[in-house]
């Protein structure tokens, strides 16, 4: 498997705890490299065939800033040939009507440019109202809420590394 280029903010305590795991979980068969995405730039963004990003929903269902800031960047980037699984972490309970919208917004700027996305996951287990996430009944990445469901976040990283090791090339 190629080298994986693992984006998030450092600067973020959730997403990055989460993120830690998720490369905790790959092991040591495969090369990971952590990428803070505060710093990233279309060059550093390009350098990876393989990809996992991790975007929190903020407020009513928006980018973080930090990616954000980067959708003008993306805009003239071709990714035919990468891939790309997120991770996102949301609120069913205090946000129910855009939970993790931020999977489905990233998700959509990536395949219009060409991205396979990966590492889709199954709604089970999940109680919320609408989310910008979800085709074909699954997320289009690995849904987190370690606000209502902590005790589940480990178990369903582990299955979705798993899940990726089969799907990465």
């Amino acid at each position: 498997m190629k080298k994986i280029g693992l984006f998030y903010s450092f600067n973020t305590n959730k997403t990055a705890k989460n993120a830690e795991k998720i490369k905790k979980a790959f092991g040591d068969t495969v090369e990971i490299e952590s990428v803070n995405v505060e710093d990233i730039d279309e060059e550093t963004f390009l350098t990876y065939n393989n990809m996992v990003l991790g975007v929190p929903t903020w407020f009513d269902g928006e980018l973080p800033n930090y990616w954000d800031e980067f959708m003008p960047a993306m805009e003239d980037l071709k990714l035919k040939g990468k891939t790309v699984a997120l991770f996102g972490l949301g609120d069913q309970v205090g946000y129910p009507e855009n939970f993790v919208d931020a999977i489905g917004i990233l998700a959509k700027a990536l395949e219009e440019r060409g991205a396979k996305v990966i590492g889709l996951t199954a709604t089970e287990g999940y109680k919320f109202e609408n989310s910008k996430a979800i085709r074909d009944g699954k997320f289009l990445g690995l849904a987190l809420d370690i606000e209502n469901q902590a005790g589940l976040t480990g178990d369903r990283i582990k299955t979705w590394v798993e899940q990726l090791k089969t799907e990465f090339k």
